[in-house]
């Protein structure tokens, strides 16, 4: 009985796919090693950092913001943010929750400017979790 896949198959009869297949394989095993050797801190603030960058961009803060505006993605990025910011605080020390919360409020004070019905105080993107932003 034949256990080669349909994938497989073609695979083998295109050695450039199968090429990419296994540089694929080694980086995606490279990237689970390395990772690995990432500290918890280093992680909670890049992927604060990445929805920060996603939150700027859609409340306006970036290079187009008549084409790039949209707050009902900024409000779930800033939700998110904000919950991770508030959990992982404790786990990351002062230094690096500051710069963060900062960072938080400043997204919060622009959605609120870039709303044309702004939401009541205390009930704004991230306000559950980090309090009213005013």
């Amino acid at each position: 009985m034949d256990t080669t896949s349909p994938d497989d198959a073609r695979a083998a009869q295109d050695p450039e796919r199968l090429a990419r297949w296994e540089e694929q394989e080694r980086a995606s095993a490279s990237a689970t090693r390395d990772i690995a050797d990432v500290p918890a801190v280093e992680v909670i603030t890049t992927t604060a950092v990445h929805l920060m960058s996603a939150a700027a961009v859609k409340v306006g803060l970036a290079d187009d913001p008549q084409q790039q505006i949209d707050l009902d993605e900024a409000r779930k990025l800033i939700n998110a943010l904000a919950g991770l910011i508030t959990a992982g605080a404790p786990e990351i020390s002062d230094m690096h929750a500051r710069s963060l919360r900062d960072g938080l409020r400043s997204l919060q004070l622009a959605f609120r400017e870039a709303s044309v019905i702004p939401d009541p105080i205390g009930k704004g993107p991230g306000e559950k979790w980090t309090g009213p932003v005013n």
